[in-house]
Formats: structure tokens, sequence, C-alpha cells
């Protein structure tokens, strides 16, 4: 395994800092602690790096809140400076040192791939074959071992400096487990975590049709005692390898469809699925009924539609049109015109 040593100057650079900034604030200029850090960002950024640099650098203190959709998590909040700017400050430089480890087939947060790439790639495995087991790890981010992912970092990135500062921000919610989600961090650490799972089923059990989206993943074949087998030694190694427990694992035909990535995977079209669709057409009525037609009403229909049109979906549209319609014929002309544009095309 290729190790990676004197990262330290790299990271610390002006420039990495100054590269790190415009991460940090990228599309979120309109906030006020946005604004107010930009005022002074040369003075800031160089304190914070005469702060690392002395070895001062200590993760804010975390606001959390929960939410409910699509389940109940606890999110972590950090200001955008130092944390926000730091985290970015260290993805620049790790982040492409860790998507060299990655497998083709790991889709969640790295940068050229996501859902609809994962859904292609579905797609690919539905056609040619008969069964996909499923399965998700229970309560994945608070599951994570400090101690277990120290080590795997430690494995490929060897420079002590980096490293204290990557074990003071693991351990920053305390105890022995959990990565806060909400952290830049922690979206590219889960996946380095859960790469350990990924190897293990591309080298030891040399597995083909195999796909990964952040703690959800399918492994497809056409033997289904072979399939059996593969799940046993698969939780075997969550269990004691990742120090992890399965949260549900089910073998199904895929004749039947297969749910992954919010939509629902036949051998010749895709649906969405029905809780996502729900979710989604809830908050195209609320721009409808308050008629929100402003940046953030615009925002959630453009979403909307990069969502559906890779879908088979035309009753579904039809119905958030009929909705639109009921209200104003104003309402009408901004669903149609933002939320179709040649996406009925597709169906």
């Amino acid at each position: 395994m290729k190790t990676y040593k004197n990262l330290w100057e790299k990271f610390i650079s002006v420039e990495n800092f100054e590269l790190a900034a415009r991460r940090a604030v990228k599309s979120k200029k309109s906030k006020n602690a946005v604004r107010r850090f930009l005022k002074n960002k040369d003075r800031l950024l160089k304190k914070l790096r005469e702060k690392v640099i002395a070895g001062k650098f200590k993760t804010s203190v975390y606001k959390t809140f929960t939410v409910y959709e699509p389940k109940q998590r606890v999110i972590y909040k950090l200001p955008l400076y130092p944390d926000h700017v730091l985290h970015h400050a260290l993805i620049n430089i790790l982040g492409p040192i860790w998507q060299k480890m990655f497998i083709r087939d790991s889709f969640a947060c790295i940068p050229g791939r996501g859902l609809h790439a994962a859904s292609k790639r579905t797609m690919d495995f539905v056609r040619r074959n008969k069964f996909v087991l499923q399965c998700d790890i229970r309560k994945f981010y608070p599951s994570i071992n400090h101690n277990k992912m120290m080590h795997i970092i430690a494995r490929k990135i060897h420079d002590r400096r980096m490293l204290r500062i990557l074990d003071e921000i693991v351990r920053s919610v305390g105890g022995e487990k959990n990565l806060p989600i909400g952290n830049l961090t922690s979206q590219w650490m889960g996946n380095v975590y859960m790469n350990e799972l990924d190897r293990f089923v591309k080298q030891v059990l040399h597995w083909r049709d195999y796909i990964r989206y952040c703690d959800d993943f399918c492994l497809y074949g056409n033997d289904i005692h072979v399939i059996k087998r593969a799940a046993v030694k698969i939780q075997k190694f969550v269990e004691r390898e990742l120090k992890m427990l399965f949260s549900h694992s089910v073998i199904h035909r895929t004749v039947n469809g297969i749910s992954f990535v919010g939509y629902r995977h036949f051998k010749k079209f895709i649906l969405l699925r029905r809780a996502p669709a729900q979710k989604i057409k809830n908050r195209i009525f609320n721009v409808i009924q308050y008629d929100d037609f402003g940046e953030h009403g615009v925002g959630q229909i453009a979403a909307a539609y990069g969502w559906s049109k890779w879908a088979c979906c035309y009753n579904w549209r039809n119905e958030c049109l009929a909705c639109a319609k009921g209200k104003s014929e104003r309402a009408y002309v901004f669903i149609r015109k933002k939320l179709l544009h040649d996406a009925i095309n597709l169906n």
C-alpha cells in the first residue's frame, strides 16, 4: 500500500487556505456569517494558520439539532470559521489521496459520482442478475469507532502533524464512537471506513456486481445459495472488523424491482420510490400554496426536476401540474416551465 508523508507543508500553505475559504463560502455569500468572514478574510486566515502551526487548534463547540426525515438523526453544526475552513483545507489535501483508494462502485460524497451515477450502475446489475442482497448499517455514523477510524487513516497517512489534527476532529464529540453528521470530514471519513468492507467484498470474496452508497450496499448474483454464504461472511466482517451491526439484510428477486438511492429499478425502466416522491411533491405543493416563486421556490422546483427526470413519472408530474392549475394560472405556468423542461419526453 502506498503511504503519504510530508503533507504538512502543502496543507499549511497560504494557497491551500485561500482555496479552502473559497470552497467554504461557495453558494453561501448571502449569509451574515459568511459576509462577516469575507470582510476580514486575510486576517482570519492568517490567525487560523498560526494557530494550526502552533498546534493549538481545537474544534469549536457543536450546536446540535434533530431531523426526522428520512429518519431521525442528530445533526452537528460547526461555525464557518474556523472549522469549516479548516475542514476544507484538510480535504483539499487528503481528498485526492483517499479517492484513489475507493472502488469504482462506491458513489456517496465522491466528486464526479452521486445518486444518478449509482442509479445507472444499479440498472446494469439489475439487468444481468436474478437476485440481490441488500444491507445497511444500524446507526452508521454514531457507530464509527474512533480508534478503528484512526487506525485505518494512519495506515495511509504517515504525517504525524496531520494525524494529530485528524485525531482531534474524530474525537471532538467525545466517547469512543460517533462521527458527527454535518462535517465535511465526516463524509469522507465514513467512506474511508466503509472502504474496508468494499475491499473485503472485492478482494476476499472476489464479488463482481457490488455497489455501495454510504452505508447502503448491494451484492448482485444469479445463485441465491452463493449469495447467502456471502451474506454470512459479510456480517461477520462488519461485526468483528468494523465493530458495527446490520440494520437489515434481505435478498430480493431483481424482477420485482430494487429500491436504491431514491428510485425503484426494474430491468427496463426506473420509477420513483413512494416516500421520496411524496416528500418532493409536498415541497412543490408548499411552493404553490405560499406563492413562493422567488429564489427558494425556483431552487425547490429545480431540485425536483433534477431528481424526477431520471425516472418514468408522467402521472406524478401531472398531479403536481393539476395542483398548480387549481391554484392559479401563474402557478401553473411556473411549475410547468420549471418542472417539465424536456423531461416529459423521457416517459
